[in-house]
């Protein structure tokens, strides 16, 4: 029955994402949903693509683990960069009427530091997108009884996604992060009442927890490293994900940039607190059952992620598995599809067109879609070769938009004085020092992806107020967003 129950759920999903696709007429359909969902849906969107595998199974099973300290990064930092994002950057993008985030490095500083950007923030996805891909892989491959081997349902997995988000890009996956947002929300707080009332009820749970000092965000034993990696931890999420193209892409896919606000914030509200349920989950799976911990010493990183689907599989009836896996497999859906057309959509627009500016439109969708193929092809290799949890592999994607992508974004936004120069000094150093600080001081008491965060600070405050060797490429935001309203001023007319 659970099988059954799971081939239905994946036929129904890949029937929702080619049914949107038939919404796409060209490049803004397929990127940004025409610029048209309404409210509901944009938070849908926004909830759905960040609550994913890592959330159900890696986040809760890190608390398990080494409790709030373990998980800074999210759902804490990843809130904090959703509300950043709302309240600093979606009316300014949607004023711009971008394509891409890559369009507003164009617009800001010029071509060369659009191209650096964007191979940067496309990079920073393969982490992201190879954590939903083993998610996938782990649920198809527990489901079967150990049949299909881990790395085959990994490649099964990745298949079925980017099946329906290569035909309806944004359209495809507005549509099924709907449908999935409500089964992930009926199918975990199920699956959290049976639970935790099998492990005593919310208070016997929570008062394990504190007893153990899992809810202590910062431990009593905590040394200046410690509390450094938290730290580390925190920003790397809360500023790195900042500019990136799934962020982006929800904002200016609402109707009006009041809806773009007020979405991301809501959705950002409900992903802080439903983050709660299966961290809640699996601490009471560990209270039903403490040999659970054993999985805690496994070389393989990845086996402590199994303590929900064996808690799910072995010990409860199959109602609730179906409720479970559904949840699962919708979290790990919704955000693989948005994890796959975001790196697309920067790459193609950003990194390939400006080597091909007369593309036409019927051009530029075939090459979208050519290049979401060969980004999933380069997201399964890093899969399948990782021993990394889900959350190691989210927490690592962020580094590098930290360190060159950060702070031109924020400088471009908010210094008038931030220059071409100062962007390029900024990436540059950021990266230089992130590297070298990797290479020769991983282990030091300052995190290396804060010794490029610094140096990239330091990069655009030199590179902008010394003398200009670099001419200056771009416009100021005010000449921008007047020459955005003067060509919809024109169009009216």
């Amino acid at each position: 029955m659970l099988v059954t129950f799971v081939v239905l759920y994946m036929l129904i999903t890949i029937g929702i994402g080619l049914f949107a696709a038939r919404r796409v007429h060209n490049a803004k359909d397929y990127l940004v949903a025409g610029r048209s969902l309404p409210l509901y849906m944009n938070v849908a969107t926004v909830f759905a693509t960040w609550f994913g595998a890592e959330t159900v199974l890696a986040v809760s099973a890190t608390f398990a683990m080494d409790g709030l300290s373990g998980i800074p990064g999210d759902p804490f930092g990843a809130s904090a960069a959703l509300f950043l994002a709302a309240l600093l950057f979606a009316r300014l993008f949607y004023r711009l009427n971008l394509l891409t985030i890559g369009d507003f490095y164009k617009k800001r500083y010029g071509k060369g530091v659009e191209v650096l950007t964007s191979i940067a923030i496309t990079l920073s996805y393969l982490g992201w997108t190879s954590a939903q891909m083993t998610a996938l892989g782990l649920v198809i491959h527990i489901l079967s009884g150990g049949a299909i081997e881990l790395n085959h349902a990994i490649l099964g997995g990745a298949a079925i996604v980017m099946v329906y988000t290569m035909f309806g890009g944004m359209w495809s996956v507005a549509f099924t992060d709907l449908f999935q947002t409500v089964i992930i929300i009926i199918g975990l707080s199920l699956v959290a009442y049976m639970v935790g009332d099998l492990a005593g009820g919310v208070g016997p749970v929570v008062s394990h927890a504190i007893e153990a000092g899992k809810l202590n965000l910062i431990p009593p034993e905590a040394d200046g490293a410690m509390i450094w990696a938290i730290a580390a931890g925190f920003l790397t999420v809360a500023f790195g994900s900042v500019p990136q193209q799934d962020v982006f892409q929800r904002m200016t896919s609402a109707k009006d940039e009041k809806t773009a606000v007020r979405g991301t914030v809501i959705g950002a509200s409900v992903y802080l607190l439903f983050a709660a349920v299966p961290i809640y989950i699996a601490y009471s799976a560990l209270v039903m059952d403490p040999n659970l911990a054993q999985l805690f010493g496994s070389e393989d990183g990845r086996a402590v992620q199994r303590i929900l689907p064996d808690l799910i599989l072995n010990k409860m009836p199959v109602w609730v598995q179906v409720m479970f896996f559904g949840a699962l497999l919708s979290a790990i859906l919704s955000t693989a599809s948005g994890t796959l057309l975001a790196p697309t959509a920067t790459f193609t627009e950003n990194v390939l067109k400006p080597f091909a500016p007369h593309m036409s439109d019927r051009q530029f969708l075939l090459t979208l879609r050519i290049v979401l193929v060969t980004f999933t092809l380069g997201a399964l290799l890093f899969a399948l070769n990782s021993r990394s949890t889900m959350y190691e592999m989210v927490q690592n994607a962020y580094k590098v938009t930290l360190v060159a992508a950060f702070v031109p974004l924020v400088a471009g936004a908010f210094w008038k004085r931030a220059s071409t120069q100062g962007a390029f000094c900024s990436i540059l150093l950021g990266l230089l020092f992130w590297i070298g600080a990797e290479m020769t001081a991983a282990e030091a008491m300052v995190p290396p992806q804060l010794v490029g965060f610094a140096a990239s600070v330091i990069g655009m405050l030199l590179g902008s107020l010394a003398p200009q060797l670099l001419k200056p490429a771009g416009h100021s935001i005010e000449a921008a967003i007047k020459h955005e309203q003067a060509l919809a001023h024109g169009h009216k007319h």
